[in-house]
């Protein structure tokens, strides 16, 4: 993974959009529950960032330099 993580944190969806981690919780839970209903398996509490990046419009995260 070259030490980036491939799974998003509510508290980084929250800092993201600002919101409170108890709304970034629903956020990810609503986005786990699509995954789902197609196959895939999930990890409550957090979001694969390659499907985040598909459902926000305008999210790119900066590349970070380790």
């Amino acid at each position: 993974m070259n030490g980036q993580n491939y799974l998003l944190t509510a508290g980084e969806v929250a800092e993201t959009l600002g919101v409170s981690k108890g709304h970034a919780y629903k956020l990810i839970r609503e986005l786990n529950e699509e995954l789902q209903s197609k196959g895939y398996l999930i990890v409550a509490g957090k979001v694969p960032k390659a499907f985040w990046e598909t459902k926000f419009y305008g999210y790119n995260q900066p590349n970070q330099i380790a």
